[in-house]
């Protein structure tokens, strides 16, 4: 049994038990597996999008679930795999899900993505030759925030940088507020999320240009329910639960993809393209 036939074989067992059937779902249907990239732990992020996933339920009239994985370049590869129906993930790998899965790109959020190099206010490093010798933090080897960190630091000359990562964007404040690195690469969105207190203990070394965001990402399986899944998706926009969402996280809301937007995010494709294929 792949991973695949085995989570939908939870969600439908999970449906059931918490009354489905009279709620009107067809639950002998298959579950709409809506994967999200870990940009924080798998309980948040479940927790984020139950109004998307109770919206989408009652629009395409099948169980619907929300999933991830453990890392950024597990998610690409299940992803790449079909194991999504449905994946929101940042603008470099919904680049290489449409290039190497025929993936259908939907659209992405009004807010600039951008990506942030962050210290220890009041810590060692004041600017980025301070790193020198030092140890810096990323969410995985194929995260959007990690490669820009990564290129931003080999544009530097920076070389003798150690590089470690953590599981969750969350960690990141924490294990830089401890001492245990120098610097870390967070997600604007995440480090607005970050509590009053935490942030006024970080400072802002270096902000990115903007990137393409997290994007929703169709599998090409649903290609003939494209337009079924986008209009439930704007028709979700619409509503008080996204409005609250997307005010609370400041996201501002859905956007159409630009014309050639997603084929800037090539060359950080590249560097996940390779990463998997040196994995397999």
């Amino acid at each position: 049994m792949n991973r695949r036939t085995m989570l939908k074989g939870l969600v439908l067992a999970a449906g059931m038990l918490a009354g489905g059937v009279a709620s009107g779902l067809s639950w002998a249907a298959d579950p709409f597996l809506i994967g999200v990239a870990p940009h924080t732990s798998a309980r948040v992020l479940i927790e984020q999008y139950q109004p998307l996933r109770l919206h989408l339920e009652r629009a395409l009239g099948q169980p619907v679930a929300i999933v991830t994985a453990p890392d950024f370049t597990e998610f690409a590869r299940r992803a790449l795999r079909s194991e999504y129906d449905l994946a929101i993930t940042t603008g470099h790998q919904a680049r290489l899900l449409q290039t190497d899965a025929g993936g259908l790109p939907l659209l992405t959020y009004k807010a600039p993505f951008l990506a942030l190099a962050v210290v220890a206010a009041g810590g060692p490093v004041h600017t980025m030759d301070d790193l020198r010798g030092r140890t810096v933090l990323g969410l995985s080897p194929t995260s959007l925030v990690t490669l820009w960190g990564l290129q931003w630091l080999q544009d530097a000359g920076l070389r003798d940088v150690a590089v470690n990562y953590v599981s969750a964007a969350d960690s990141v404040s924490q294990v830089i507020l401890a001492g245990e690195a120098a610097a870390g690469f967070i997600s604007q969105p995440n480090y607005d999320k970050l509590s009053p207190d935490v942030a006024r203990r970080l400072r802002i070394l270096e902000r990115s240009r903007p990137l393409a965001g997290r994007v929703y990402v169709l599998d090409r399986r649903h290609a003939a329910r494209r337009a079924q899944v986008e209009d439930a998706l704007w028709g979700f926009a619409g509503t008080p639960e996204a409005r609250a969402y997307f005010d609370q996280t400041q996201l501002g809301g859905y956007r159409r993809l630009e014309a050639g937007e997603l084929e800037l995010m090539e060359p950080y494709a590249a560097r996940v393209r390779a990463t998997l294929e040196g994995v397999k």
